[in-house]
């Protein structure tokens, strides 16, 4: 039995309340792993504690929405994406204007100490004064006034950063609620949203959950997301859903991979950005696929459907998409999953990666950034 030793309080020890930032930290974390069911917590905890929730209340991580449930706010849920980066870690083809450093010069915002010949379109903010005057002086021989013409004219020379458009592929489906596994990768979509927020912005950034469905997440609904709850457990599945005319009960906790390529790419498509690429998360090989206006669930899983979600895979590249796919795999179990993500990879021309829940932040982070140095060409 341990042993403890206690001494009567006397006035002089400190006590340090918890502050709402440390305990929203909290909070969020668990969010991490559950979801929104977390904040139903909070009408327990406002009558056990209700001084801990009027902290959250008065520093506006907290509020009420219509109907009188808790809610996180943006300030709470902007919190939870740099704590989220912060724990993580500290591209390309030339395109518009943005912040993701490549190895090609050009307009852009980091100046180097470097200098070169002006050329017609180059920033006439970035002008080299001291190197300019010293080439008119030069040209005319000495002397004042000093005439300046424009071949006179030198600038700094910039590193050219490009702006990209990405869609994160965020695994939903039941397998994801064991090991951590869902929680550490909604960690790495909302650090990667911190991060576009903070140093790209010129960067488009969208969240897509897929499951037996796929959908868009905006940044509130990416931290209440949690995998979808295993609802039959047959051995052996074989189900059509009319997307036209589903029935009432329909299982979501199936992967498909392929509705959430097709999601992504259409939403690429819309992205003005020539830098366009696919970050995929998951821990399963697809055990869904689209068929005309059917959703064909599979299981175990089928060659059909893995067929099917690499041709969607293979439209992806033709569309000039770099793909990265990244399999959470946790033990021997999972070789089917890193054999069907390298075949992703041959397919697309793109990156596959293995690994387990904990290593998946700066993979993701490391293919994010660097992973876009390679110029592409469509057609």
């Amino acid at each position: 039995m341990p042993e403890f030793e206690y001494s009567r309080w006397d006035g002089t020890q400190q006590f340090t309340p918890q502050s709402a930032d440390s305990i929203f930290d909290q909070l969020s974390n668990y969010m991490m792993d559950y979801g929104e069911n977390v904040l139903d917590m909070l009408d327990q905890l406002q009558e056990d504690n209700p001084e801990i929730l009027d902290l959250l209340l008065k520093q506006g991580y907290i509020d009420r929405d219509e109907e009188g449930k808790f809610m996180v706010t943006g300030k709470g849920v902007k919190r939870a994406e740099t704590r989220a980066l912060e724990d993580l870690f500290e591209i390309s083809r030339k395109d518009k204007l943005g912040s993701h450093e490549t190895e090609y010069r050009g307009a852009g915002q980091t100046v180097h100490e470097e200098s070169k010949p002006y050329e017609y379109g180059d920033p006439v903010s970035n002008l080299n004064m001291h190197e300019t005057l010293k080439n008119a002086l030069y040209r005319q021989g000495g002397g004042s006034p000093i005439h300046v013409g424009e071949e006179d004219f030198v600038v700094h020379d910039t590193e050219y950063q490009t702006s990209c458009a990405t869609v994160v592929l965020l695994d939903m489906s039941g397998s994801m609620m064991r090991y951590g596994k869902f929680g550490q990768a909604k960690r790495v979509a909302m650090a990667l949203q911190s991060l576009v927020r903070g140093k790209y912005q010129g960067d488009f950034l969208q969240v897509v959950g897929f499951y037996t469905y796929a959908t868009s997440l905006s940044e509130r609904e990416l931290l209440y997301a949690a995998p979808k709850q295993v609802s039959i457990f047959d051995s052996r599945v074989r189900m059509r859903i009319d997307l036209d005319n589903p029935p009432a009960f329909v299982p979501e906790h199936f992967t498909n991979i392929q509705a959430g390529l097709q999601f992504a790419r259409r939403i690429l498509s819309r992205q003005p950005a020539q830098n366009k690429q696919i970050i995929t998360i998951t821990d399963g090989e697809p055990t869904a696929h689209i068929e005309g206006r059917e959703i064909v669930l599979v299981y175990p899983p089928a060659q059909s459907t893995a067929r099917r979600t690499l041709a969607e895979v293979r439209r992806c590249a033709d569309e000039g998409i770099h793909l990265s796919s990244f399999a959470l795999i946790e033990d021997y179990f999972y070789l089917g999953l890193v054999n069907f993500v390298e075949q992703m990879a041959e397919v697309s021309h793109g990156v596959s990666a293995y690994c387990d829940a904990n290593d998946l932040g700066n993979m993701v982070i490391d293919s994010f950034v660097g992973g876009r140095k390679k110029r592409r060409v469509v057609g």
